[in-house]
């Protein structure tokens, strides 16, 4: 059975019957370095029960926008959020959301019966960034995803502001948006105050590499992030995901610091990424603007998947559970450039095993 998400290194490593330390893993999309946590920290986090509300973790994240703490949902990662905003999305109508897409969203909308309705986008596109988005409907409820998860497309925010009036709900991932250079120009974080229809998520995991703490936000105005909280479990942040974050979001100052850092990674490596891949026969790099990047071929690409993981231990994103794809693409999380050598020496040499044609 595929896989709908990336990261599933335990399983692969079950199926492999190695360690998962043997394994690389680009099928996920963190920054290739975890930071320092101070331990006394977080074992004070264990014997107490974490606060309800995450009043220091949200006023921490709203100084980083500019935004007051009310304005701030933390969250059990963003699949928890998108769980409350599919609620919310599932109460005004018909969903709108873009093929190919992350699974999640349809996912959320599920657990409430959400009525959804798919708009196609253009798998070919230019590699110049940010470009236009349009859809087709209104009324109901849009899903955006930026930068768009899996094909890499920075949304400019020009062209996504008019969408607020023509939909009574925008739901915005912008999960990777803090790791694209200048990407921060293209938020709609900004115009949460004046937009009681707009709700932003968020995720810390990507660009920290901490996916297994499950942290991320939701920005939206108060009203709705109140009855958000309301529906959710009690304690849906652990205290030591809290502390967590807590340490990283010290100041705006050091969250910028580390922005800069993984926008650098990104620019240097995703150029590299594209240019190599670009001179392998048979595969098409796709241009992106996030720390991923797709590739397409003429025939399957699944035996090249399977080579590449049995014979080399790298794991890349079979891309089967992204509607509209299928097995003709594979999306690669850039990794340090050492690991991304790895991953263009294991393609090659699986190419000049079995070329595609």
């Amino acid at each position: 059975m595929r896989s709908a998400h990336g990261g599933e290194i335990q399983s692969a490593a079950l199926r492999l019957g190695v360690s998962p330390a043997q394994l690389l893993d680009a099928s996920a999309s963190l920054v290739p370095w975890t930071p320092r946590f101070s331990a006394q920290v977080l074992t004070r986090r264990l014997r107490d029960y974490p606060d309800r509300h995450h009043h220091r973790l949200a006023d921490l994240i709203g100084k980083v926008h500019g935004l007051s703490a009310s304005a701030v949902l933390p969250g059990n990662g963003a699949a928890e959020l998108f769980t409350w905003a599919a609620r919310d999305a599932a109460a005004v109508g018909m969903s709108s959301l873009p093929v190919p897409g992350f699974a999640d969203y349809s996912r959320a909308l599920a657990c409430w019966d959400g009525a959804m309705a798919m708009h196609c986008l253009s798998l070919d596109w230019s590699s110049v960034f940010p470009q236009a988005f349009s859809s087709p409907g209104t009324a109901g409820a849009l899903w955006i995803c930026n930068p768009h998860n899996p094909t890499g497309q920075l949304w400019s925010r020009a062209s996504l502001e008019p969408l607020l009036q023509r939909y009574r709900l925008v739901i915005c991932d912008e999960a990777f948006l803090s790791l694209v250079p200048d990407g921060e120009k293209q938020s709609l974080i900004p115009l949460v105050a004046e937009h009681p229809n707009l709700v932003v998520i968020r995720s810390l995991t990507k660009l920290y590499g901490i996916a297994g703490l499950r942290l991320g936000y939701a920005v939206a105005q108060t009203e709705r992030l109140q009855r958000w909280a309301q529906w959710r479990d009690p304690w849906p942040v652990n205290g030591i995901a809290s502390a967590v974050a807590e340490q990283l979001l010290a100041s705006p100052a050091k969250y910028q610091r580390w922005c800069r850092r993984a926008q650098a990674w990104v620019a240097k490596e995703g150029a590299w990424m594209q240019q190599q891949l670009a001179q392998l026969s048979g595969i098409t790099p796709m241009p992106s603007a996030a720390n991923f990047l797709l590739i397409r071929a003429d025939q399957s690409l699944v035996p090249l998947r399977e080579a590449v993981e049995q014979r080399h231990r790298i794991l890349l994103r079979d891309c089967r559970s992204f509607e509209g794809l299928g097995e003709c693409w594979l999306r690669i999380g850039l990794q340090s450039r050492r690991n991304n050598r790895r991953i263009i020496r294991a393609l090659r040499q699986e190419l000049d095993r079995a070329p595609l044609v």
